[in-house]
């Protein structure tokens, strides 16, 4: 390959690549306000980050959309996901569960997964726990922004799932907003890049 198609080449690769990203930030973006209400067997909440025995605000709007879901009867079970952070007094999960049920929500209709740490394993830990119950539908809830790249892995793990994004997430602003996004943007697409070597 001489000099001049080598470089045409990697020009032609850059372009290609910068396409492709850009690509998938507007489907990140769009996704995020695809929001599917259907009747499901269960919500599963993403686990987020605890402050204490409280729930952070970003799980605490997480909570609040299942609960919401649950009281206009789309689901009839919530599942909440989230092992214990670092240093911390209790699960992600069981701190939603306690939360959920001072508002509201039957003990008899929560489960909890106490052993995952990233979004992958809280999707397959609640599909363990969903099988059990002979649930076959699911509401995956968590922000907007986080939509895209959960589903993809909700699908892929088998689940029958449907976009149910908070409506009251804490990011609301730009400047709230930029780094969320941008995060997710890195990790969506190492995630596809990792497919081939799954």
């Amino acid at each position: 390959m001489t000099r001049k198609k080598g470089f045409k080449f990697i020009c032609a690769l850059a372009i290609v690549t910068l396409v492709f990203i850009l690509y998938s930030a507007v489907s990140i973006w769009t996704f995020s306000q695809k929001l599917q209400l259907v009747e499901t067997d269960a919500a599963v909440v993403l686990g987020a980050a605890v402050w204490g025995d409280q729930p952070s605000p970003v799980l605490r709007e997480r909570i609040h959309h299942a609960i919401w879901l649950y009281e206009n009867n789309y689901v009839d079970q919530i599942i909440f996901t989230g092992g214990k952070g670092k240093g911390g007094l209790a699960a992600e999960s069981e701190v939603a569960r306690d939360y959920a049920l001072k508002n509201g929500v039957h003990v008899d209709h929560i489960l909890v997964e106490t052993k995952s740490r990233i979004t992958e394993e809280n999707l397959s830990y609640a599909y363990e726990i969903a099988k059990q119950k002979n649930f076959k539908t699911f509401a995956i809830v968590s922000d907007p922004l986080h939509m895209k790249r959960a589903m993809l892995m909700a699908n892929r793990t088998g689940m029958d799932a449907y976009s149910s994004p908070t409506q009251s997430s804490v990011y609301q602003t730009l400047k709230s907003k930029g780094p969320f996004f941008l995060r997710e943007l890195f990790f969506y697409l190492g995630y596809l890049f990792s497919l081939p070597f799954r």
